[in-house]
C-alpha cells in the first residue's frame, strides 16, 4: 500500500507510522488524516502486537494544514459535518485502536497534533517538546479533543488547558499526565522499542482483551459525548470569529473579534 504522507514500517513485531511532512511540520492534512487511517487498518491486519507513532524531522506535528485552514472558510453545514466526522473517526480508531499504541513525540505537538501524541496508550516525548491546544486562539472549538482530554487529566486542568490556548512544555506535560515519560532526543526511538519489547512479553490475547475492556467501558459516553463535540465542531465553523480568527492566523496579525 503507498502513502503520500507517511512512512510505515514492519520489525520484529512492531509497526512504526512516521508522519512525513516535514517540511510542513507533519501538519494534518486530509490526505494524511487519509493515508494515517489506512495504514492503521493495514497495522492492525497485521501480525505487529504494538504500533509506534512519531514523526519525521523537528516537529512531531504541529496541528492544521494551512491549506486545509484555508479550506475551512466558507464550506457548506454539510460539508463541515463530514470533516468534523472524519477528524472523530481519526481520533477514535487512534483510541480504540486494538494494539498497543506508543507515541514517540519527538518535538512540538499543537492542538490535533497534541489529539494524537495523547490518544496513544503511552506517550513519551522529548525535553524540547511542547503541547498545546490552541484552537480558542483562532476562533475554534477543540470539541472533539476535549472529550478525550476531559478523561486523561480531569476537569480542572482540561479547562485550563483549553480555555487559555496556552502552550506547556514536556515537563508540565508529565506533571499533569498528559504524557508518561520524558526521554532524551537520541535515545527516543530506542526506548519507544525498548517498551514495545516489553509489553511484546505479555500475552498477546490478554493486551487485545485488556483494550476491549478499556473501549467498553468508555464507549457509550464517547459515543454521546463525540455527537455532540460534532455539531459544535461545525456549528463554530459559520460564525465571524472562525472567520476572522483563521484569516488572522493566515495572514499573520492579531484577530479583531467581533465582540471587541
Amino acid at each position: 500500500m503507498e502513502f503520500k504522507t507517511i512512512q510505515l514500517a514492519f520489525d520484529a513485531g512492531v509497526a512504526t507510522i512516521t508522519l512525513n511532512r516535514p517540511d510542513k511540520r507533519n501538519a494534518i492534512s486530509f490526505q494524511l488524516m487519509d493515508d494515517l487511517m489506512r495504514a492503521m487498518k493495514e497495522v492492525e491486519k497485521s501480525s505487529s502486537q504494538v504500533l509506534i507513532l512519531t514523526g519525521a524531522g523537528k516537529a512531531f506535528c504541529s496541528g492544521m494544514d494551512l491549506d486545509n485552514l484555508k479550506a475551512l472558510l466558507g464550506r457548506s453545514v454539510e460539508q463541515n459535518l463530514n470533516d468534523s466526522q472524519t477528524m472523530v473517526t481519526l481520533f477514535r480508531s487512534l483510541y480504540e485502536f486494538p494494539k498497543v499504541t506508543i507515541a514517540a513525540v519527538n518535538g512540538a505537538a499543537i492542538a490535533g497534533g497534541t489529539g494524537l501524541a495523547v490518544l496513544c496508550d503511552f506517550t513519551l516525548a522529548v525535553p524540547e517538546a511542547k503541547f498545546g491546544y490552541t484552537e480558542v486562539r483562532i476562533g475554534f472549538v477543540p470539541a472533539i479533543v476535549s472529550t478525550f482530554l476531559l478523561r486523561q487529566v480531569g476537569e480542572k486542568q482540561a479547562r485550563d488547558l483549553l480555555l487559555t490556548g496556552r502552550i506547556i512544555t514536556a515537563e508540565e506535560a508529565l506533571r499533569i499526565g498528559l504524557i508518561n515519560e520524558i526521554v532524551p532526543a537520541e535515545k527516543l526511538s530506542s526506548r519507544a522499542r525498548q517498551l514495545a519489547a516489553q509489553l511484546m512479553e505479555n500475552s498477546p490475547t490478554s493486551l487485545r482483551f485488556t483494550k476491549r475492556l478499556l473501549n467498553d467501558h468508555a464507549r457509550a459516553e464517547l459515543d454521546a459525548q463525540l455527537e455532540a463535540a460534532v455539531r459544535e465542531n461545525a456549528a463554530v465553523r459559520s460564525t465571524a470569529d472562525f472567520c476572522e480568527g483563521i484569516t488572522a492566523f493566515l495572514e499573520k496579525r492579531k484577530p479583531h473579534w467581533s465582540s471587541e
